[in-house]
């Protein structure tokens, strides 16, 4: 078999990413077979062409196999359908994001909310950098406002006076997100799904559990798709 640990690690997350939204119809949403042939060609010529440049042969269903293992072997606690939602979803660039701006300045305030609501702070995190990119002075045009894009009714209800303070923001944030993960029983995908579509959408396409969610997601508005996905692929960066 050739020897994988010749190819940038990044390029086979890119495979595997590849490999995994040709097997995806619920994301797609297309279910022919011809989308699926075309995308297992395009898998099968670059992984051919990354096998030329690593200056070795090997039976490409081999190589396929390892990295559909890597996929399934998720080893933190993901569900597996979650899992490959979020891998097949989250570009490199949301990593290379992540990294080079991650609020260590708002550290404190996150870990105090942590601890307050029990939310882990690499979720708080994942969604403060989807929602504001840790500018605690943003305003969306719907109106959110702050770190973790607050509106005002909502932080009102949770005794917010000042949505750009970034202590009430990240305290009336993951205080409404705990409030979503205990109320869909610990599925953090659900509960970002209701973080950003709210809860009365999610709950009129009957969706209660991130099994749910995996079937049904093509119900949601592509803009929560991606919000998910990206939120629990920010969350893998800052639990590292």
């Amino acid at each position: 078999m050739m020897n994988t640990s010749s190819i940038d690690p990044r390029v086979m997350k890119e495979l595997l990413q590849l490999q995994l939204l040709s097997k995806m119809s619920l994301i797609s949403g297309d279910t022919s077979s011809t989308s699926s042939t075309d995308d297992s060609g395009d898998f099968s010529e670059l992984l051919q062409a990354l096998m030329g440049q690593a200056g070795g042969t090997t039976d490409s269903q081999d190589v396929l196999s390892g990295l559909t293992g890597m996929a399934a072997d998720t080893g933190n606690g993901i569900p597996s359908s979650m899992y490959a939602l979020n891998r097949a979803y989250t570009p490199l660039s949301t990593t290379a994001s992540a990294e080079s701006d991650s609020g260590s300045q708002y550290d404190s305030i996150i870990e105090a909310a942590s601890r307050r609501y029990g939310v882990d702070p690499a979720l708080i995190k994942g969604v403060i950098q989807q929602e504001s990119d840790f500018n605690h002075q943003a305003v969306s045009s719907a109106g959110a406002k702050g770190l973790m894009q607050l509106m005002d009714g909502t932080g009102a209800g949770f005794g917010v006076t000042n949505a750009f303070d970034p202590q009430q923001n990240v305290d009336a944030g993951t205080h409404f997100l705990s409030n979503l993960i205990n109320k869909y029983n610990g599925n953090e995908g659900v509960a970002l799904a209701a973080y950003n579509a709210g809860p009365g959408r999610i709950d009129r396409v009957g969706i209660r559990t991130d099994q749910d969610l995996a079937n049904k997601l093509h119900l949601l508005p592509k803009e929560t798709q991606t919000y998910i996905s990206k939120v629990l692929g920010y969350k893998q960066t800052f639990s590292t």
